[in-house]
């Protein structure tokens, strides 16, 4: 499937999908991140990526690039599961291609705002208030918890406390 392009459900071809403007140095940030050798343009391009489904060579990537291996059982995928995968060489699932490309986003987004990827990744770490006493990590194993910590992220940014 050609990035950019996700099929219809109930179309007989592929629809276009938007090409949301997107901060160029995030997405290359998670490519990297991912592993991911196809340039990554748009939000879009990361629809067709979790649409075909991740290679588990992506969690190696992750955790090369500083996410420890309880973050990943705990938020993309459990032991077990990704240990099945691995031998029977499986890629991930759509929903742990999607949990995986939203670890790779905060992370990303967070090496960019705090300008330092162990600054970012203690930040992530971190217990705050905000989330009653629970870390940006632990957020993260749901999408609304996700979008808190974004929304958290760009408070930092535009200068306003979180």
């Amino acid at each position: 499937m050609e990035l950019g392009k996700v099929k219809h459900e109930y179309g007989s071809g592929p629809a276009e999908i938007p090409h949301a403007p997107a901060d160029h140095e995030v997405l290359h940030s998670m490519r990297k991140k991912l592993g991911i050798r196809s340039p990554l343009k748009s939000d879009a391009d990361l629809v067709a990526l979790v649409e075909e489904r991740l290679p588990v060579a992506a969690i190696s990537a992750l955790m090369d690039h500083g996410i420890l291996e309880k973050e990943i059982y705990s938020v993309i995928v459990p032991r077990r599961t990704l240990q099945h995968r691995r031998t029977r060489k499986e890629a991930l699932s759509r929903e742990e291609s999607d949990r995986a490309v939203r670890v790779a986003r905060l992370a990303a987004l967070t090496e960019k705002i705090f300008g330092d990827p162990k600054e970012g990744m203690l930040w992530l770490r971190s217990p705050k208030k905000r989330f009653h006493g629970r870390t940006p990590v632990d957020m993260m194993v749901t999408e609304t918890g996700s979008r808190l910590v974004e929304e958290a992220l760009y408070q930092i940014d535009e200068g306003m406390a979180a």
